[in-house]
């Protein structure tokens, strides 16, 4: 007997078609899966992968995607992150101490109270991330770019920051005073709330403007660029 209803064999074709849809995407859900179980290597793919309180120190992750990962609290120490892309990555009170990471990306990524010492990451870009009170003495920061970053409370001490590029950056109450650099440093339009610079040779940054001066922290030993004047209110009093 023939049908009657002429939408019949249509119906029966659609719905074949989100079968055969559901079944494509599949194999793609098995492989993302497979992907976070992947042991650490170079140039793995870990895109928004949980890999919180776990030790990865001394893992070599050249190159790879790490994009989103969820590294909270996580062991990162003395790893190969060179070249490696973090952008997005949460990475708040893990340990990148004694990393090398130069040339990764670290683009809007949240460290607060992350610890960066003795890294190295001469070419890096940390643009548009959250990092504060985290801690980068003696680290390798070389032509780095902080271009929006927030860096409130960040330490510095000891770390090479020659070439740094701090443009638009929060450094409030952060501590550069016994940051080690020659030549510029790019400070336009960032905030200098309570910033340390004591004793900086700051003659040849750029950006720099009255209004930065007045709110930081410099002292008799502070040297600025041609046409500003040290603040009134220096020495800062700390509690």
């Amino acid at each position: 007997m023939v049908s009657r209803n002429p939408t019949f064999p249509l119906r029966s074709i659609g719905l074949a078609a989100v079968v055969v849809a559901a079944l494509s995407a599949f194999p793609l859900r098995i492989a993302a899966a497979a992907g976070c179980s992947a042991a650490a290597a170079p140039g793995v793919d870990w895109t928004e992968c949980v890999k919180k309180v776990i030790i990865l120190s001394g893992s070599d992750l050249n190159g790879a995607t790490l994009v989103g990962v969820d590294f909270t609290s996580t062991d990162l120490r003395d790893t190969n992150l060179m070249a490696a892309n973090l952008e997005k990555a949460t990475l708040v009170r893990a340990s990148l101490a004694g990393s090398k990471a130069e040339g990764a990306k670290f683009d809007r990524i949240e460290a607060y109270r992350t610890n960066f010492s003795d890294m190295r990451a001469q070419g890096a870009t940390f643009a548009s991330a959250e990092m504060q009170r985290s801690n980068f003495t003696n680290a390798t920061l070389i032509n780095v770019d902080f271009t929006k970053a927030e860096l409130g409370r960040a330490d510095f001490t000891g770390a090479d920051i020659t070439g740094t590029k701090f443009a638009l950056a929060n450094l409030s109450r952060a501590d550069l005073s016994k940051a080690k650099f020659s030549g510029s440093i790019d400070f336009a339009s960032s905030f200098l709330y309570l910033t340390r610079i004591e004793g900086l040779d700051l003659s040849a940054a750029t950006g720099l403007a009255q209004w930065q001066i007045d709110m930081s922290c410099g002292d008799a030993n502070t040297k600025l660029p041609a046409g500003l004047a040290v603040s009134k209110n220096w020495p800062c009093q700390f509690d």
